[in-house]
């Protein structure tokens, strides 16, 4: 018999099973629900990986949810950028996309129920007062001198809230549950508040709006959602969910599930501090690839299929834990290195001119794309007398294990021919501007020349056909050594250093027609994508989007 394949699952998908075996809900309906207050993060990508993948695992259904209830800070802007965001991760939306200021007449309507149950009260005690009765974490509430007024007046309190006839602030509608409860969140909280603001959906329409923690459980129940998975900031909001879908009286309510959020060590995903490195010119704008929001990954070159292999190994628990940016970077790697061509790069040139090589003379040499995937086929480069060389490949004086480029020492030149440094040319500086050397015809990669070894190997591009471009290198916007912020002040620890722009690249020619987020790797360089902001035609700008070299080691 053959061994069965044994599926561990985490604690979430447990409790659907649980929930499908006993008959709670007949299908699976799954919601990602961002407030459209700015742009999404790594973090956001595990909540819409996970609840799009549960709604793919179980058949079911997955909703795009945009929980548009605060018009102070939403804006149209964000809307798209969070669509966009969800869509390139694969996370299908097209016929359940969804607005929750679509819902303020069912969730007005609501509120009324409640009213008419005795269940919530218009109170007219200020922000600042509401906060001292709320009594504190060891101390119970103090009841609201309002609390007890009749159904019929908070009826026309309402109303007249709605019709906009009290000024903002002045009153609020709140629910009655338990000012001694020993859960604050459960404390008469705040249902509905006033405030004048053109809403970017409805317009003027509403002058009142709801507070998220009723709005929410609302706008699940009248999608149908069956799991309302969050992180765990919301496990004590959990007792007020469920009282909402309860007293409202929805029948078959949504249940909620919470899962630890994904931190990630050493980067900014904070809103505030985000804003603040573009206001003061640090980074570019929400998507400058030493961010982590999603447009940012995506701009620096990371694939969805990298995000989603992060996410599998970070896993899903109840647990608070960090996850290493090197984990993240070792992903990308994975799932570049068999899908992308292997290419000629020069990132710090200085030419170098084989002097026996005959003048006007050009030849094609093939190059394999790929060393470890075949069918990637091969291309043709150019070679001629003139070719550029990183500066790093030259000394005039090598320390000892140096088998690169120095007077005297023969080496290959990849894929072409065995060449030998006979001089070189400096400015008035003293720095090196040509290398002189002399090649072997018989050594051509691949004739099956076997008269002798060399110990290096450099590669170069074609001078006369090189592409030039702009290569932009990126370190952490941290600085590592002082963590992300100060503790001090609570300002960030910026690392100076973190962005380094090389203007004058050469590349081999294949490379000039390359495109908006299209990625390669640059040998001995790393990985690279084409900026999809500032690169054009006439002028290529490169993003590295991760080194070579990997510190993460993957559990076996």
């Amino acid at each position: 018999m053959a061994e069965e394949t044994v599926v561990s699952k985490n604690f979430i998908e447990q409790e659907i099973d649980k929930d499908l075996a006993e008959g709670v809900y007949d299908k699976v309906v799954t919601r990602f629900p961002p407030e459209p207050n700015g742009y999404l993060h790594i973090g956001h990508a595990k909540s819409i990986l996970l609840n799009y993948g549960l709604a793919q695992e179980y058949g079911g259904t997955f909703h795009l949810r945009f929980d548009d209830t605060n018009p102070t800070k939403e804006k149209t802007e964000f809307v798209e950028s969070i669509k966009k965001d969800v869509e390139w991760l694969g996370a299908e939306f097209d016929e359940h996309l969804y607005y929750a200021s679509n819902y303020f007449q069912q969730m007005y309507d609501a509120a009324v129920t409640l009213i008419r149950k005795g269940k919530a009260y218009v109170c007219d005690l200020t922000a600042e007062e509401i906060r001292e009765y709320r009594g504190t974490l060891t101390e119970p509430g103090k009841e609201s001198p309002y609390r007890n007024r009749s159904v019929e007046e908070n009826l026309d309190l309402f109303e007249r809230m709605k019709n906009g006839e009290f000024e903002d602030g002045s009153k609020v509608l709140r629910a009655k549950i338990d000012m001694a409860s020993g859960n604050i969140n459960m404390r008469d909280p705040i249902l509905y508040r006033i405030a004048r603001m053109t809403h970017h959906n409805t317009g003027d329409e509403w002058c009142i709006y709801p507070m998220y923690d009723f709005a929410h459980p609302i706008e699940d129940a009248v999608e149908g959602v069956t799991h309302s998975i969050c992180t765990l900031e919301f496990e004590d909001h959990r007792p007020l969910y469920d009282w909402v879908v309860r007293e409202v009286g929805f029948d078959n309510p949504p249940r909620q599930i919470e899962f630890a959020k994904l931190y990630l060590t050493n980067v900014v995903t904070g809103k505030r501090y985000i804003k603040k490195l573009v206001e003061e010119g640090i980074v570019d704008g929400w998507d400058d690839p030493r961010l982590v929001s999603i447009s940012a990954l995506r701009r620096r070159g990371f694939t969805p299929e990298s995000i989603k292999m992060f996410m599998e190994l970070s896993g899903v628990s109840k647990a608070q834990s960090s996850s290493d940016y090197a984990m993240l970077e070792y992903c990308i790697r994975e799932d570049l290195k068999l899908k992308r061509p292997r290419m000629m790069a020069v990132l710090d040139p200085i030419k170098l001119v084989i002097d026996n090589y005959p003048e006007g003379q050009t030849e094609q040499m093939p190059i394999a794309n790929n060393l470890e995937n075949e069918e990637l086929g091969e291309r043709t480069i150019p070679f001629s007398r003139e070719l550029y060389i990183n500066r790093e490949d030259f000394m005039i004086e090598p320390p000892r294990k140096y088998f690169r480029l120095f007077p005297g020492n023969e080496v290959r030149l990849m894929n072409a021919y065995f060449v030998t440094c006979t001089g070189y040319e400096t400015d008035e500086q003293g720095n090196v501007t040509v290398v002189h050397a002399t090649y072997d015809p018989e050594t051509r990669s691949g004739s099956g020349f076997t008269g002798r070894k060399v110990k290096g190997t450099i590669h170069w591009v074609n001078a006369a056909t090189a592409v030039q471009a702009e290569v932009r290198l990126y370190e952490n916007i941290v600085d590592e050594e002082k963590g992300v912020y100060n503790k001090e002040d609570g300002s960030l620890n910026v690392n100076p250093n973190s962005l380094t722009v090389l203007k004058n690249c050469y590349l081999e020619p294949a490379l000039k027609d390359a495109k908006p987020y299209e990625s390669f790797q640059f040998v001995r360089q790393g990985y690279f994508c084409v900026d999809c902001k500032d690169s054009t035609p006439e002028h290529l700008v490169f993003n590295r989007i991760v080194s070579l070299k990997s510190s993460y080691k993957p559990n076996k």
